[in-house]
């Protein structure tokens, strides 16, 4: 996978809100300790392209056991936060209702660390879509720096 980023984000402002941590609740199912989604910044339906945020706590389940001393978010759960992602695209974008199921994770790359105080700006994008599933590409930047990238499988269960 390229190290070059989905799509150009120069021009959006990362401080607004297209759907908030309550509008999130109410197209994803996840809650609670596993609601890795907070906030949704930017949304383009037309173009299957959003992007949102993590705000990585200090008070998170992982971080007293993710390497005592110095915690670092679980490459897993970046993985979660960008099909949360995608999973908000496929549901805003094709009006779907019900749980989107995350698949499958493919061309997973870890290219540096997040640590409790970060925001990890998560970028999706709609690679193919149909009636039950779905393929998306997502990265995640912390500080301007892209951190993970994947491709993520889903299918509506």
């Amino acid at each position: 996978m390229a190290s070059e980023l989905l799509f150009d984000i120069k021009d959006i402002d990362l401080n607004t809100r297209s759907a908030n941590e309550d509008e999130v609740g109410r197209t994803l199912l996840q809650t609670g300790d596993m609601r890795h989604l907070d906030y949704v910044v930017w949304f383009d339906p037309a173009s299957g392209r959003a992007i949102g945020v993590k705000n990585v706590r200090h008070d998170e389940f992982w971080v007293p056991g993710h390497i005592p001393g110095r915690p670092l978010l679980p490459g897993v759960l970046m993985i979660e936060a960008g099909a949360q992602l995608c999973s908000f695209v496929q549901q805003r974008k094709s009006q779907l209702t019900g749980f989107l199921a995350f698949t499958r994770c493919d061309d997973c790359i870890f290219r540096g660390q997040v640590v409790p105080g970060d925001t990890l700006v998560l970028l999706a994008e709609d690679v193919e879509s149909g009636r039950r599933r779905f393929t998306s590409r997502t990265q995640g930047l912390v500080r301007g720096k892209l951190v993970f990238e994947a491709t993520i499988t889903g299918m509506r269960i």
